[in-house]
């Protein structure tokens, strides 16, 4: 992924049951976007590469005949079974334990590829050129994301809103200031240019989607901590003995700033990007 880091399954170790209640939901209208953008008629075959806990996956479930999620970290698959029960929608919906690097694993052929905000983890020429090979005629790759905004101001919110400074302070002190990553650090981040990394496997596009956001969202202390554990570099598992101590401290902080345990959040906006697959080499 970069020259200073490399992947390992401790990325995302504990943080599977944090995920679903810690990450703020995809804009409303997601599935119908995608859905009229794709011609999408519930019969096809979606695979989502780096699925987590299923979210994107269960959200798009209905314009499908199948899902498969596939995901490296058991907690994730664990997550993700959990809930498409939950949804009842288990005999739709097939989860792989694996690596994007070690597709295509026998899965078959795909309408629709989907990345949710985790190509930027992988060997992403590998795993680009790798999907191309998986869609079937006339499919495409779709690039979800939330789409970054201003520093967030509790102007007009009913509560006050996260202090993200404040936790990353906290975050740092207790981990360093380089960003952790697993076992490793990202020095210089995570990559971007992902539209070359797709043009370079022969995708033709993007066509991008917008879908706004901004729907204020009610959010407990609870939420919030389980929002920063589910998170790459505040990953439970990095504080070892100190995660008690770490947790207390981040409480302590949340309760200075709203003593009622309650905050607000503005949904993001949601962008997608869809990339035709284009004529076979």
């Amino acid at each position: 992924m970069t020259a200073d880091w490399e992947w390992d399954e401790t990325l995302f170790a504990g943080s599977a049951a944090y995920y679903r209640r810690g990450r703020l939901p995809y804009a409303p209208g997601l599935a119908e976007v995608l859905g009229a953008a794709l011609g999408l008629d519930g019969c096809g075959r979606l695979v989502d590469v780096g699925c987590g806990p299923g979210t994107l996956a269960l959200l798009l479930v209905e314009l499908f005949g199948e899902v498969v999620g596939v995901d490296p970290d058991c907690g994730m698959i664990a997550e993700a079974e959990r809930a498409a029960a939950a949804q009842g929608v288990s005999g739709k919906a097939r989860w792989v334990r694996a690596r994007a690097e070690e597709l295509p694993r026998g899965l078959g052929t795909f309408t629709v590829a989907a990345f949710a905000q985790s190509f930027h983890w992988m060997d992403r020429d590998l795993v680009a050129t790798t999907v191309r090979g998986m869609l079937r005629p006339g499919g495409a790759l779709v690039h979800v994301s939330d789409l970054k905004s201003r520093t967030p101001t509790a102007e007009g919110l009913p509560h006050p809103v996260v202090p993200d400074a404040a936790v990353g302070d906290l975050v740092r002190r207790y981990l360093g200031e380089v960003r952790r990553a697993g076992a490793g650090t990202l020095r210089h981040g995570t990559p971007g240019g992902e539209a070359a990394v797709l043009l370079r496997a022969g995708f033709v596009g993007p066509e991008r989607h917008v879908v706004p956001g901004g729907r204020v969202l009610e959010r407990s202390e609870d939420d919030v901590v389980a929002g920063v554990f589910s998170m790459s570099f505040s990953a439970p598992h990095l504080f070892g003995a100190r995660r008690d101590a770490f947790e207390a401290e981040l409480r302590g902080v949340l309760r200075t700033v709203s003593p009622s345990g309650l905050f607000s959040a503005r949904q993001p906006g949601t962008e997608v990007c869809v990339w035709r697959a284009g004529r076979p080499d």
